[in-house]
């Protein structure tokens, strides 16, 4: 497999990463876009501008390609977690467009560098911070589609939307009825499993 190959492929998985976490978004609210909902807060716009926020990052400063973004979030003193929600004043379109424009300077970078190139990650330790292009595409590859994952379960907690992708599910065709009855099966098996330890 030649480089342009190699890049290739690693680009397809980070697109396809981006595009889920996306479409995550559409058809739903303002408040649901932001709505917390695990304990934590995870919400869908701020998984977003976290996945912004770290492209930006891999893909920037860590190979001397600064972008020029002003991410506030993220800088020293700002509170914590503040890239993972959106603040009433930072708009669905602000945090989409952002993102979009961190799609591009990575994308420039990946194209730009060779997969061994060298970078320094600025927020890891001293003397544990260097980095080869290629592990930091596979490391946003991966905690892309975390997230985007994540973003699945929350979707599919807002109003029962799930998959990939439109027209990519991913799931059995079942009609509600056959996914209910499939839930209670779970839930049976689930509380017999733990009357029986």
């Amino acid at each position: 497999m030649t480089a342009s190959d190699t890049k290739a492929d690693l680009h397809f998985y980070l697109q396809s990463a981006r595009d889920a976490l996306l479409w995550k978004l559409e058809g739903l609210s303002e408040y649901d876009v932001r709505r917390p909902l695990t304990p934590t807060g995870t919400n869908l716009l701020g998984l977003v501008k976290h996945a912004a926020g770290v492209e930006l990052g891999y893909f920037g400063d860590t190979f001397g390609r600064p972008s020029g973004e002003s991410l506030p979030w993220l800088d020293a003193g700002a509170e914590d977690n503040a890239d993972m929600w959106a603040t009433a004043d930072e708009s669905r379109e602000s945090i989409v467009d952002l993102y979009r424009r961190a799609w591009a300077h990575a994308d420039a970078t990946i194209d730009a560098l060779a997969l061994d190139t060298t970078g320094r990650v600025p927020w890891w330790p001293d003397g544990k911070d260097e980095v080869t292009l290629h592990h930091a595409v596979v490391r946003v590859i991966a905690d892309t589609h975390r997230h985007a994952g994540h973003a699945d379960i929350l979707r599919e907690l807002l109003d029962g939307a799930v998959g990939m992708s439109k027209g990519n599910d991913s799931i059995p065709p079942l009609d509600s009825a056959r996914w209910e009855s499939h839930r209670s099966r779970l839930e049976r098996a689930a509380r017999e499993a733990d009357r029986d330890a």
